[in-house]
């Protein structure tokens, strides 16, 4: 089970009422060496770089796929790839040691269908914006969705290492109102494969892969 920033999803409201002669033979061999060796750069990134144009181009790809939602199968490869070639230069080893870390993200995109919900009607999907916040002092997460559901979740987090957590869910509102005890089968674990003062990659235990901005690094998760 991922920690996907939905509430643990739309799937459990419904339940519940929610990124690849001698000296023409040396010229070809060099040739080859050559090609070969633009290939493996290609695909890992130089420590050099430039993190803003890697940013950008991740943002314009992802800008029009509505979350991850019209996204076609060529498209997620590509992001991807982009989210593959940012992870690589990484400056943050240790992200659960940073404050960066800290604050309000929205979510931007995501392969996670329990958030997606493709498969229903758009207007029974979460149509506004989704959130997620993390406090390390704390170790608490909560997920936000606005319209139209307004659904929120809280957790605990234990670090597993300095990139991943372990996560469980204890409180749940549907509509922002309705408490829901938290069930045994909410877990699941998270980490953080890129982070930056504006930018968060995360990769879920399912394999799922979220990208969010940082919104609010004030903001406090409720205790």
């Amino acid at each position: 089970m991922d920690f996907t920033p939905s509430i643990i999803n739309t799937k459990f409201c419904t339940k519940n009422s929610v990124y690849y002669k001698l000296f023409s033979y040396e010229v070809e061999k060099k040739t080859s060496f050559s090609r070969t060796q633009v290939s493996f750069l290609k695909f890992f990134p130089s420590k050099n770089e430039d993190f803003e144009s890697l940013k950008q181009e991740l943002i314009e790809s992802i800008s029009p796929l509505d979350r991850g939602a019209d996204a076609t199968p060529e498209q997620r490869e590509r992001v991807d790839q982009i989210a593959r070639r940012l992870e690589a230069v990484n400056k943050v080893k240790e992200p659960l040691k940073s404050d960066l870390l800290n604050g309000k993200w929205e979510l931007l995109y995501t392969t996670s269908q329990s958030i997606l919900q493709t498969k229903r009607p758009k207007i029974l999907r979460a149509n506004g914006k989704i959130y997620q916040a993390i406090n390390l002092d704390t170790l608490r997460a909560q997920n936000m969705e606005t319209w139209p559901f307004f659904n929120q979740a809280t957790a605990n987090l234990v670090p597993l290492n300095a990139k991943r957590v372990a996560v469980k869910f204890d409180a749940f509102k549907v509509f922002g109102l309705i408490p829901i005890k938290a069930r045994g089968s909410g877990r699941g674990q998270l980490e953080i494969t890129y982070l930056d003062e504006e930018l968060r990659i995360s990769r879920g235990n399912e394999g799922n892969l979220f990208i969010l901005r940082m919104v609010d690094p004030t903001y406090r998760v409720p205790v």
